[in-house]
């Protein structure tokens, strides 16, 4: 009889991750084997893997893989996924609790007895091109000015435990995202790559956004994307301290408190267990 490997498939606003648990399976997490999981038609189809608990500063954490193989140290959309799980399979018991990620600890409560709604801090947001990081001199890289494939937009890079660049239209689409999002991902500006979010303001309350993911490609929703968006369009004085992101997937809670702390709010669902032959990673 063949040996398997256990993972779980869980989705956030149509973000979906798969879960493989480091205490339930001897395969080790690395590049070649994320890219094929996630490569749908040939593996499971997924965002990325999210690979814990484990530990991480000697606390409990997860390693968050992109559908590329690359490793990212944080995703939004991943910590309420793997919040959710956690709790699903006994390993915390408490409503509220931390979780360690490569961009540091992050607080995370269960909204509803389902723990299928958290909240999450996710820390203060940076516009300092050295730690986004964008190339030149050290500036806060707000409106300003770049081109990307020929054409000039006003942007506004961030960091919120990973690199955000904002551009606001009179319009979001999907096409437009696609079309711009490799080419901003890979500029040379910006030396780790780059996440794109392309946002319409509604009204002082409400942002719509699609989303082009680095490691990743076109996403239906961003956890860490919308904490972007509202912190760029909330610096800009585009918006309140309260806003609802809206995407593709669904809709996610900003508020900036006003030490600079951000805090998400959004679903998580799950959607399957599923018993996967080992030979596929030989």
């Amino acid at each position: 009889m063949n040996s398997s490997i256990v993972m779980s498939k869980y989705q956030g606003l149509g973000n979906d991750y798969l879960i493989l648990d480091a205490q339930k399976n001897k395969l080790q997490m690395v590049g070649k084997k994320t890219a094929l999981l996630c490569r749908r038609g040939f593996g499971l189809g997924a965002d990325g893997v999210l690979y814990g608990p484990v530990l991480i500063n000697g606390k409990m954490g997860v390693h968050i893989y992109n559908s590329d193989g690359s490793e990212s140290a944080i995703s939004g959309n991943g910590v309420r996924i793997f919040a959710k799980y956690l709790i699903d399979h006994g390993y915390v018991n408490e409503k509220k609790f931390e979780i360690e990620t490569l961009a540091g600890t992050i607080e995370v409560e269960s909204l509803n007895a389902r723990a299928t709604e958290f909240r999450v801090k996710m820390g203060s947001a940076s516009f300092w091109s050295d730690e986004i990081p964008v190339a030149g001199e050290r500036r806060e890289v707000v409106n300003e000015m770049m081109t990307f494939n020929g054409l000039k937009y006003r942007t506004t890079c961030l960091s919120v435990g990973n690199p955000h660049c904002i551009i606001f239209f009179d319009k979001v689409k999907e096409e437009t995202v696609r079309e711009l999002g490799p080419y901003v991902e890979n500029a040379p500006i910006f030396p780790q790559r780059m996440n794109l979010q392309i946002c319409q303001k509604i009204d002082r309350g409400n942002l719509d956004m699609q989303i082009w993911e680095r490691g990743s490609g076109y996403t239906r929703a961003s956890g860490t994307g919308s904490c972007a968006a509202a912190a760029a369009a909330y610096r800009l004085g585009l918006v309140d301290s309260r806003v609802n992101v809206n995407q593709p997937g669904g809709m996610i809670l900003i508020e900036i408190e006003e030490d600079g702390n951000i805090y998400m709010t959004g679903s998580v669902g799950f959607v399957a267990d599923i018993s996967m032959a080992e030979s596929f990673f030989s």
